[in-house]
């Protein structure tokens, strides 16, 4: 349970003092936590004062009062819900779901008051159950549902189990009967941990958290609703007397009393106001953690509620706003797989037009195979689809009952759709991914944008945009194709002229003369970065020795782990790859090996570096290999463990860094004399 407030007084001189001591004490804890959010004590604390209540009370069953927070743990099960008819009744809203409504409602408004501006109380619209609880001389005697708004269920012994409501009010001036109204919910978090328990003991989970809040709160068992993380926020009261004259005054009274209250709630002023709070809640609405469809305005003084009344089931002075609907029930036409810059491949479903969030979807994701396992989705099935803000539509569940025949559940292709290289699965990882980096469309402009990278084959003048245009023009289909480019054809690319063309021709030639370290980074071998490229140049010495090694042999080269082996391995076994690779070779790049040193020669082992600033006589690419060369580590970032920093021209904020935790500073000649080791 998450942390409370105040701390356990000293230890009462009898039973009786000691019990209502610590009733006092985890009611403030509960206080604190529910309704200020402003906990004191750590989860530990406050379950021993409740152990130390619950062992009093054993001993003393005789001072167990149905107000004790020890009585939250449910009675034995129900046969059934008795139905309660509300005193006052539990009216439904009128919707509204533009702008032009929300007007025509202030509108009205001010022409029944005659006023030119009217104060309005608003406030989230909570996505759960409404429920309706009566207090009798500050103690909790009945909660019920809404039901049909003229009666509903009591489900007075599951609410008490539920830690936000308070069993007992707080302060003084406690009205003799007052029923307070609000909404029992479940946040997103609490659902998501929820299925997760469901999910692990074999047991149904729930579709969303309101269909959880709801499930939870009609068990006939009230033990089982006392392990659901159901929470509760009041929106007002039936009745007012010895209450403030005004909505926001009463839910600030309500407060006082210990009742949970959204601290979203707000006092605004006009239909500007309205509007502004509207898209001020709207624009949150994904950062909360419990579900809103919409937000509620009431006119805020509760002698104007009065006066305005009500028509048929809703009363004239209130009006919910809903967002756009979220949800949306569709077919799923078929199940396409996309193959993203990096290989990934993602299912995603293309469905029936539908128009939720705002908006007509035809495409949702499906992220990847274990989640259309999961959700067991099936092309042909009606499915519901979320749409949430401007986040990506999902198919969140199918609707296996409508399912018609027994479709095959949809399998991840074996083969990449766009060129037919294998599919790499690798296990403990949700993605699955191509592996012909270097032929596939999809990954192609990446790709070659990567081959010619200055740490990689380091092509001067191939930027992306001449990138773009090899290969939207087909000129260019893998990094081997770029030794086959002509003058002509170079220079009549847009933007570019003989000169440029001749430039980047013998940038092209250079590059041909390369370590094996660097030829290795340029290919993109998935997780493969250029000191490990060095480290696999150095233990196999060509590339015919690296692309025969097995997952063992790979294994053993430093800084290279199981998982990075297999993409190794899977980025060779490719026959698309290999292919690129030789065809490179027989364009005449041409590659030397950088020798390991022997392990006598690695003076800088156990040492690490970090490098600042711009250095004259290397750059910092050449300056972190020759370290490196040495056995020493070189990071990003200086921390107590850092050996020293080596700063060049205008460093930066690692300087300071280091001057803070008194780590040494090289200069340029400092590092030259590490060098000459």
């Amino acid at each position: 349970m998450p942390a409370r407030g105040c701390s356990m007084g000293d230890e009462a001189s009898s039973p009786e003092q000691r019990v209502q001591q610590l009733r006092e004490q985890i009611e403030d804890h509960n206080y604190r936590y529910y309704v200020l959010d402003d906990p004191s004590i750590p989860d530990a604390e406050y379950d021993r004062l409740l152990r130390e209540l619950e062992t009093l009370e054993d001993r003393h069953p005789e001072l167990i009062t149905p107000e004790s927070p020890t009585q939250r743990v449910g009675a034995a099960p129900a046969q059934g819900f008795e139905t309660v008819e509300h005193d006052i009744p539990m009216l439904s809203l009128a919707n509204a779901f533009s702008r032009e409504e929300v007007a025509e409602f202030d509108r009205r408004i001010r022409e029944q008051l005659d006023l030119e501006v009217i104060g309005y109380s608003a406030e989230p619209k909570l996505d759960g159950v409404a429920i309706s609880l009566i207090y009798e001389r500050g103690n909790l005697v009945l909660a019920a549902t809404r039901g049909d708004g003229q009666t509903g269920e009591n489900v007075t012994t599951n609410v008490r189990t539920i830690r936000s409501v308070p069993l007992k009010l707080r302060g003084h001036n406690i009205p003799e009967r007052l029923e307070v109204r609000g909404e029992i919910f479940m946040t997103r978090s609490g659902f998501e941990q929820l299925n997760t328990r469901l999910a692990d003991a074999g047991e149904k989970t729930f579709v969303n958290p309101r269909n959880a809040a709801s499930g939870s709160l009609r068990q006939l068992d009230a033990s089982v609703t006392a392990t659901r993380p159901l929470r509760f926020y009041c929106y007002g009261a039936a009745t007012t007397d010895r209450l403030p004259e005004s909505h926001g005054e009463v839910l600030e009274k309500l407060r006082e009393y210990g009742i949970p209250v959204s601290a979203e709630a707000s006092r605004v002023d006009g239909l500007e106001g309205l509007l502004d709070y509207y898209e001020s809640i709207g624009s949150k609405r994904g950062d909360l953690d419990y579900d809103i469809d919409g937000v509620v305005y009431k006119v805020d003084d509760l002698d104007q509620q009065r006066e305005l009344g009500q028509v048929s089931r809703a009363p004239r002075w209130a009006l919910a706003h809903k967002f756009p609907a979220q949800e949306e029930v569709t077919r799923l036409l078929g199940i396409e797989v996309q193959v993203g810059r990096t290989g990934a491949l993602t299912p995603v479903a293309r469905l029936e037009p539908v128009f939720v969030g705002g908006v007509t979807v035809t495409n949702a994701t499906l992220h990847n195979a274990d989640e259309v396992r999961r959700k067991d989705v099936r092309p042909g099935d009606e499915v519901v689809v979320r749409r949430a803000g401007d986040v990506i539509p999902e198919i969140v569940r199918s609707i296996p009952e409508r399912r018609s025949g027994d479709p095959a559940p949809w399998v991840m292709p074996e083969s990449c759709p766009e060129c037919g290289s294998a599919v790499e699965q690798v296990e403990g990882e949700a993605a699955a991914r191509c592996s012909g980096g270097l032929v596939c469309p999809a990954q192609r402009k990446r790709a070659l944008e990567h081959f010619a990278s200055r740490k990689a084959m380091d092509i001067d003048g191939l930027g992306s945009r001449l990138i773009e245009q090899l290969v939207d023009q087909d000129l260019v289909r893998s990094p081997a194709d770029l030794y086959h480019l002509d003058r002509d054809t170079l220079a009549g690319l847009d933007r570019m002229a003989e000169r440029s063309a001749d430039n980047l021709l013998a940038a092209l030639e250079a590059s041909k003369e390369v370590s094996l370290g660097r030829l290795l980074f340029a290919l993109g071998i998935r997780e493969v970065g250029e000191v490990t490229a060095r480290n696999l140049a150095r233990q196999f010495g060509s590339i015919d020795r690296l692309a025969e090694a097995s997952v063992e042999a790979l294994e053993a080269v430093r800084d290279v782990g199981p998982v990075m082996a297999r993409h190794i391995r899977a980025f060779f076994d490719e026959a698309h790859n290999r292919e690129v690779v030789e065809r490179l070779l027989s364009a005449g790049v041409r590659y030397e090996v950088e020798q390991a040193a022997e392990s006598g020669e690695q003076p800088l082992a156990g040492k690490t570096y970090v490098l600042t600033g711009s250095l004259s006589g290397r750059t910092r690419s050449e300056a972190k290999a020759a370290l490196e060369a040495l056995g020493a580590r070189v990071t990003g970032s200086v921390s107590k463990n850092t050996t020293a920093l080596i700063a060049g021209g205008e460093p930066g904020s690692k300087l300071m860094r280091a001057e803070e935790l008194g780590v040494p500073v090289l200069d340029e000649a400092g590092l030259e004399s590490l060098l000459e080791k």
